[in-house]
């Protein structure tokens, strides 16, 4: 008699998967658990066991579907309770882990890293942070390769020197706030000299001396080691910014450097007051630019030149952003060039509807779409045009109302 056909099975059971191991009284035994998941539950990001184990089952060999023997589950847990088991071998066990996420948690950390980097140092001569994808580039080029088994800071600061060799970069100082009684004012201001600390202000409160410097993080611990000792308990430390940044602060930096080149001490009263002389110079050096950099732009509007780009200043309601280009600077809607006749057609609504309005084009860089910035008659900054016609239509309403 025929046996039957043969149906082949088209379905492979029990793959893609990660398989945990465990060697117990001379025999294995293996759980087949999700991809991904096992390092999850290991690290406490996953929770739910079951979205960990594809089954529950403890297996022998897992990849032919051997189960475990009842009778090698007692002698080897003392229980048959597979969930318990399963808990232990997950906890325990030797995990097979794929190329594929393997190299999902080196790029994973290599990430970190340049995060790390990015966190905690910058340009000394901008005083910026440099971009996370600029320090991976920088890295790759160094051929640096992480190790997965240690964390991420510590190998970011192995890092530093690699890419010290290639373009300037330095940890960032911690700003802190210190605050001791009067008698220990002229110490502590000598510790911050020796340990290369710039003082950014003084003030006295009450019968505290206050200070906020800043020092590189490797002397944080003197210093606060210091601030305990030497006040005997009546002195305050407090961390304003683990990591400082700004223009200022680099202008401030270089002051104090300069002190120091010219080899006066950090505590003395000519160092304190040229270093108080130098912050005031940098406050009055800004507060020039502003209002330089008004003029410049309002005067070149009033030349009437409209051919050539202007860069305009950020930092004002309406202005341009940093990088971008004003194409036609700000004026009538009707006065847009022939090259922009199609937004002259369509803006000339906003006229109809409310007189007054004006438009500035700007360009994100060259070949960039050229973004429309409206101004209401009163010449407050709208933005888009959506924004200019739906205050116009609005306008247009309340006036036919009244009327």
């Amino acid at each position: 008699m025929s046996q039957g056909v043969f149906q082949p099975i088209g379905q492979k059971r029990l793959t893609n998967i990660a398989v945990v191991r465990m060697k117990k009284f001379g025999k294995r035994f293996e759980i087949a658990c999700y991809k991904n998941k096992v390092i999850n539950w290991r690290n406490g990001v996953e929770k739910d066991l079951d979205e960990v184990l594809q089954t529950s089952a403890v297996f022998a060999n897992v990849s032919k579907g051997v189960l475990a023997k009842r009778e090698d589950l007692l002698e080897a847990f003392g229980t048959d309770d597979t969930q318990t088991i399963c808990l232990l071998i997950l906890a325990e066990g030797e995990v097979q882990i794929s190329d594929k996420e393997r190299k999902v948690e080196l790029d994973t950390l290599f990430r970190d890293v340049a995060s790390v980097l990015s966190e905690k140092c910058i340009n000394p001569e901008s005083s910026r942070p440099y971009t996370i994808s600029m320090l991976e580039r920088a890295l790759k080029d160094s051929h640096f390769s992480v190790d997965p088994k240690r964390p991420a800071k510590a190998q970011a600061m192995e890092a530093l020197p690699l890419l010290k060799a290639r373009f300037p970069i330095e940890r960032a100082r911690m700003r802190l706030r210190l605050a001791v009684p009067l008698r220990c004012k002229d110490e502590m201001l000598e510790l911050l000299g020796r340990q290369g600390g710039a003082v950014e202000e003084q003030d006295l409160l009450g019968d505290l001396f206050s200070v906020v410097c800043l020092v590189e993080p490797g002397t944080f611990r003197s210093v606060h080691t210091f601030i305990q000792t030497s006040s005997e308990g009546a002195g305050r430390l407090e961390v304003l910014s683990l990591a400082a940044t700004g223009e200022a602060e680099a202008d401030v930096g270089a002051a104090a450097a300069g002190l120091e080149g010219l080899g006066l001490a950090a505590g003395s009263t000519q160092a304190q007051q040229q270093q108080q002389q130098a912050q005031a110079q940098v406050q009055q050096q800004q507060q020039r630019q502003r209002p330089a950099a008004a003029a410049s732009s309002s005067g070149f509007l009033a030349a009437g030149a409209t051919a050539a780009p202007v860069q305009r200043q950020a930092g004002r309601p309406g202005a341009a952003a940093a990088g971008s280009t004003v194409v036609y600077p700000r004026g009538p809607v009707g006065g847009l060039p022939e090259e922009h006749a199609s937004r002259r057609e369509r803006f000339a609504e906003l006229d109809e509807l409310q007189p007054g309005w004006s438009v500035e084009l700007r360009s994100r860089g060259e070949g960039a779409t050229i973004d429309a910035v409206f101004f209401s008659p009163a010449g407050d900054c709208v933005g888009a045009y959506a924004n200019a016609r739906r205050m116009a239509l609005r306008t247009s309403k309340a006036a036919a109302g009244g009327a």
